[in-house]
């Protein structure tokens, strides 16, 4: 698979040593926009992403492993360390998501690492920080999720917290974990000076948790669960049609009053009930069994013709199959099709946000084999032949 490198980091070289999900989704957040990310994983195994999958096969790493190099080296030994280094002395930005004090042990701290490389920029991912009391601590993204507030208001009142089907503490410390690096890169622009990113899961979860403290601190309002409303928004909500769900969100007064029209109803945007943002929050529930007792006698497809017609926002509940049949993602090639020597025509998200001068692409597909690019990165730090066979017969790659 050969594309041209379009991206905005092309020229920057990114050295990734974390390993499951939030240190690589940074590395692909990175890659994607053209930077040349070189991945060190363990000899043998390499990133416990490869076996990960949500079905039969392990997909997740072609996605997440997309756009990037990848070597070998055991850094729990002297060879593998001094290998790191000499790769991460060429580098502009490190990756890693290990447990803080981990790089220290391996003699790879950030003021060892900037003594050789003083513009480099280090991007650490933990669950709770580099510093303070729990910083020794492990954390998965769970709980940051937990520690963050999202699993508390997230499911249904009657159940015990629930979780998204997607690892979102993990996606966000690995985004504000780009976001800093990014930031960092300016300064360094400007200063040629290096800096620790420091991206704790907990605090990406807390970042988007919105006016959670100062309700509680103001009002001593505590969120909790609400299932699929959010207490006081309506109509905002999912409704059974005669053939699935659909979701409307009209709870603007204006808007509310187009939805009241196109279910034939006028009449109800003038209801005292339901006459502004605050009553209809008052009485969403009687609300809500209203505008279902309509959708349930339409299809999905009815429903959407005439909320596209009255300009209302609303939406399918899209799965892998709509998602691949719509002809705006289509327009908009928000998936791409792979060419892959084991999986044939593979299909995965494409690059976002898109850039309308320097676009990211995928060019490359996800490493095939831990160390597949041992020979040629290596061999651009002066590592002979000999010596990285001997090396690989060691165990150090």
């Amino acid at each position: 698979m050969t594309v041209e490198n379009t991206g905005p980091l092309k020229g920057l070289r990114v050295v990734e040593m974390g390993q499951l999900i939030a240190g690589p989704f940074c590395g692909q957040l990175l890659g994607d926009m053209g930077a040349d990310v070189i991945k060190i994983e363990p000899p043998g195994k390499g990133d416990p992403m490869r076996d990960w999958g949500r079905g039969d096969y392990p997909l997740w790493w072609e996605v997440v492993a997309r756009n990037k190099r990848t070597v070998s080296a055991n850094l729990r030994v002297p060879e593998g360390q001094a290998l790191a280094r000499k790769l991460i002395a060429t580098a502009d930005i490190l990756i890693e998501n290990f447990r803080p004090g981990t790089l220290e042990g391996w003699g790879l701290s950030p003021e060892v690492l900037h003594a050789e490389n003083p513009g480099l920029i280090i991007v650490r991912v933990s669950g709770y920080g580099q510093t303070g009391p729990y910083a020794d601590r492990a954390g998965f993204g769970g709980i940051g999720e937990a520690m963050g507030g999202w699993r508390h208001i997230v499911g249904d009142p009657d159940r015990a917290p629930s979780r998204m089907g997607i690892s979102i503490g993990d996606a966000l410390a690995a985004t504000y974990g780009c976001l800093g690096a990014l930031a960092a890169l300016r300064h360094r622009d400007k200063t040629g000076q290096g800096q620790v990113v420091d991206s704790s899961l907990y605090e990406a979860v807390l970042q988007v948790m919105e006016s959670l403290v100062p309700d509680y601190k103001v009002m001593g309002y505590i969120r909790e669960r609400s299932g699929s409303v959010l207490p006081g928004i309506a109509p905002s909500n999912v409704y059974h049609c005669k053939d699935g769900d659909y979701l409307i969100a009209a709870n603007q007064d204006t808007v509310f009053g187009r939805l009241c029209k196109a279910m034939g109803q006028p009449e109800l945007a003038q209801h005292p009930d339901y006459v502004n943002h605050v009553n209809r929050g008052r009485n969403m529930k009687a609300l809500d069994a209203l505008i279902e007792a309509w959708t349930k006698t339409l299809t999905v497809d009815e429903v959407e013709a005439k909320m596209i017609e009255a300009g209302v926002p609303a939406g399918k509940i899209y799965r892998a199959p709509e998602m691949l049949a719509d002809p705006h993602f289509a327009a908009r090639e928000s998936i791409i099709t792979l060419d892959h020597p084991r999986w044939g025509e593979l299909p995965m998200q494409n690059v976002m946000p898109k850039l309308s001068k320097t676009p990211g692409v995928v060019r490359a597909i996800a490493s095939q084999a831990v160390g597949q690019d041992n020979a040629a990165v290596w061999s651009e730090l002066g590592v002979s032949e000999s010596e990285l066979k001997a090396f690989a017969e060691q165990g150090v790659v």
